[in-house]
């Protein structure tokens, strides 16, 4: 039998935060235009959430049945580990992408009928990320999905729910969101390069080599505070996202410096701790 406990630490509740980080600063650009419905910031909240979940499982089910995850450093695998039959787990999956669907079709039903097919190319995006017969993540492509999805998609889509226009101060608070789920995604990777080297999984960091994969995360790092900056002469209050900046020296110092999973595990904890931190502040900002 597979334990509740098993099933939440399946979820990677640790990941929950670049669903959850869009979702409030793309809530909090739509208050300065306009009123905020709070049951549709609701729905965007569970839908991002819901479609985190569903990912987590696909990819836990998709490296798992490919025999990828064997060798991982990191959160449980449900799959690899025997701790869940892959049918199980796949179906944990689907029910989650479920789950997502129907808020994206009631967020629909209240806004707008184009936001359908909004929702059904994130499912399918989230999908293919590890399934599917050419998954995306083993082309190289998977930190360019992340800033599109859980950067433009996920702020954007949030913003528009409410306003039902998507203004530009909406694209350029999405960047340093988006760049900071990049990073999460890049020090995930630099810790399993051997592994999944090894199997034939040819991650963007598998193809730039460790010491690309180090300065892209400390780029993408960087310039999610330079974005904040940037924002500054439209909205002075983003630059409260700046006070997050000592949470980013120790995993900068980590991807730096250190090469051995443990470490590299507690990078990804501290970066997806940054990425909350950062975008609570810089929705916080936005808000005044």
């Amino acid at each position: 039998m597979t334990s509740a406990a098993d099933w939440f630490q399946g979820a990677r509740p640790r990941t929950l935060g670049a669903a959850v980080s869009p979702v409030l600063v793309g809530t909090a650009v739509a208050s300065r235009y306009g009123d905020v419905i709070w049951w549709r910031a609701g729905f965007c909240l569970l839908l991002a959430i819901a479609l985190q979940v569903g990912v987590n499982y696909a990819n836990d089910y998709s490296d798992g049945v490919r025999g990828i995850d064997t060798q991982r450093r990191g959160p449980v695998r449900l799959t690899a580990s025997g701790l869940a039959p892959p049918q199980r787990v796949k179906r944990a999956a689907m029910l989650s992408f479920a789950l997502g669907g129907l808020l994206g079709i009631g967020l629909a039903i209240a806004v707008d009928w184009r936001l359908v097919i909004v929702g059904a190319v994130s499912i399918l995006a989230a999908a293919l990320y590890s399934g599917g017969p050419k998954p995306y993540a083993s082309s190289g492509l998977g930190e360019v999905m992340v800033l599109v999805f859980f950067g433009f998609v996920a702020t954007c889509g949030s913003t528009y729910a409410h306003l039902e226009r998507v203004p530009w101060l909406a694209v350029g608070a999405a960047v340093p969101v988006g760049l900071l789920a990049c990073a999460i995604l890049l020090v995930n990777n630099l810790r399993d390069v051997d592994s999944d080297r090894d199997v034939g999984k040819r991650t963007l960091a598998v193809r730039v080599g460790k010491a690309r994969t180090r300065s892209l995360y400390r780029g993408s790092v960087l310039l999610s505070f330079l974005a904040a900056l940037a924002l500054a002469p439209d909205a002075p209050g983003a630059l409260v996202a700046l006070l997050a900046a000592p949470l980013a020296v120790p995993p900068l110092r980590i991807v730096t410096h250190k090469s051995d999973p443990p470490a590299l595990i507690q990078a990804l904890i501290a970066t997806g701790r940054l990425q909350l931190v950062f975008s609570a502040l810089l929705a916080a900002g936005l808000a005044v």
